[in-house]
């Protein structure tokens, strides 16, 4: 079924921002979804990456959107459909240099502290000149 202009337009910005995140750094849904502008929908940032072309003539794919840089706000590779998803993404991490660790019920982790990538606006948007959208936390300022 094709994507309604406004879906279509999501999935653009979901998957430009991620193209954003550095080499060996790792950010969550909800950061995606905040550093577009929708803080509300990190499931559908999830569903983007989900949904990720493998066709490499396709605008946006898996050799041309870093997919393996985004993990759950735990620091938690979230698991995938299939059975090896989660142990894939963790190799792809493990050759940027990104240090996977295997917690106490098997779930693949990363320390955020040390390879968390979190900023307060894009950095295209930073060299565009252009402000930071607006954080809840500011609501009462001016």
């Amino acid at each position: 079924m094709p994507r309604s202009d406004e879906a279509e337009s999501f999935f653009y910005a979901v998957y430009r921002a991620i193209q954003e995140i550095p080499h060996g750094k790792v950010t969550s849904y909800g950061h995606i979804a905040k550093l577009i502008g929708t803080p509300q929908r990190p499931r559908q940032v999830g569903v983007c990456l989900k949904h990720l072309s493998s066709d490499p003539t396709s605008r946006f794919h898996n050799g041309n959107v870093p997919w393996q840089r985004v993990i759950n706000s735990k620091g938690i590779i979230s698991p995938r459909g299939h059975p090896s998803g989660a142990t894939n993404q963790a190799q792809v991490l493990r050759g940027e240099g990104v240090t996977v660790n295997t917690g106490s019920l098997g779930e693949l982790m990363i320390d955020l502290g040390e390879f968390g990538w979190f900023p307060r606006q894009l950095p295209s948007e930073v060299a565009a000149g252009l402000p930071p959208l607006d954080d809840s936390e500011d609501e009462g300022e001016e």
